[in-house]
């Protein structure tokens, strides 16, 4: 018969198992922290454009990474502003996660009422894609290059006429940087979104834009548009043969849409560190970089610095460029 201190010590053994049982049982749940639940995936913007192609491809690979589901949640309206406003206003628990373009950072120098701001408001988690825009010409336009435009503009002042998608948007605000730039005096002609734009240029009713990449292929494809420059410092993989603005003749001229991901102000940094990490990895990625590619984009994976250095840069830059121009909301 076991003796009392050989109880004792059975009883404490039992009492020491119960104990690393529970540990065990509790290490997956402590293990797996961010995500837990589903997480809110706001798109500012209506579904079938870029913000919201890159951002359904977001959506359905972090699902994956995470299991859980990332769910995208349509919010358009005000040019993305509605929607940006409702991430800034959300629950900052990582639980609420935002597209963010370069809408948001034209809209401070434009809307002085804005409800948000893209620096003060938000954790910048990544910047997922830019987006460079083609400089276009009508091919009845004798100007094959930048410089060929230019001194035709300058030759012809107020003559000449370029399309936007509306003001304030980012075709706009390019192509005005490119005349401060340039010293050229070139008419802005707007529209109510860059397909009816396209058509009047390809037309010939219009003699010059800025476009994205994946919006004009196909009329440069069908040689009813001619491509002479890429807006961004970079020249687009897609497209080698088309040189960059910079490098014909405008030193320093980097411009063009893109897409960043971003939680409202004060996410905690678990949720901050793993989204950038596992977008990071997935931009990395060959499927992923082909799929951005074939719609007109760049993947751009870095850290969260460094995307925060880029929205301040980006809205400090349009913000000078609506004043010169002096551009106003609709």
């Amino acid at each position: 018969m076991p003796s009392g201190s050989h109880l004792k010590i059975k009883a404490r053994g039992s009492v020491l198992l119960l104990l690393l049982l529970s540990f065990a049982f509790a290490l997956p749940a402590a293990a797996q922290g961010y995500p837990a639940k589903a997480v809110r995936f706001i798109i500012p913007f209506p579904p079938g454009g870029p913000t919201d192609i890159l951002g359904r491809i977001v959506a359905a690979r972090l699902s994956e990474a995470w299991s859980v589901q990332v769910v995208p949640d349509n919010r358009p309206g005000a040019g993305g502003n509605i929607g940006t406003e409702q991430c800034a206003r959300a629950t900052a628990d990582g639980y609420t996660a935002c597209m963010l373009s370069i809408a948001q950072t034209i809209s401070p120098a434009i809307y002085p009422r804005l409800a948000f701001d893209p620096n003060r408001d938000f954790v910048h988690v990544i910047l997922l894609a830019t987006l460079p825009s083609l400089l276009v010409v009508h091919p009845s336009l004798p100007a094959n290059n930048v410089k060929g435009l230019v001194a035709l503009a300058r030759a012809r002042p107020g003559a000449l006429n370029y399309a936007s998608g509306g003001a304030g948007t980012s075709s706009q605000l390019l192509m005005e940087l490119f005349k401060l730039r340039a010293g050229v005096d070139i008419v802005h002609v707007p529209y109510k979104g860059t397909g009816p734009a396209l058509i009047d240029q390809a037309s010939g009713l219009i003699e010059t834009a800025f476009s994205t990449v994946i919006a004009v292929q196909p009329y440069m494809q069908a040689g009813r548009l001619r491509a002479i420059a890429i807006s961004t410092r970079e020249r687009f993989p897609r497209l080698p043969e088309v040189p960059s603005v910079a490098e014909s003749g405008l030193k320093g001229f980097d411009g063009g849409s893109w897409q960043g991901f971003i939680m409202p102000a004060g996410a905690p940094r678990e949720a901050v560190n793993r989204a950038n990490r596992d977008l990071a990895s997935m931009l990395r990625a060959p499927a992923t970089r082909e799929s951005i590619l074939a719609m007109g984009g760049i993947p751009q994976p870095g850290s969260p610095e460094e995307f925060t250095a880029y929205v301040r840069t980006e809205t400090d830059k349009w913000a000078q460029v609506v004043k010169a121009a002096g551009i106003r909301g609709e």
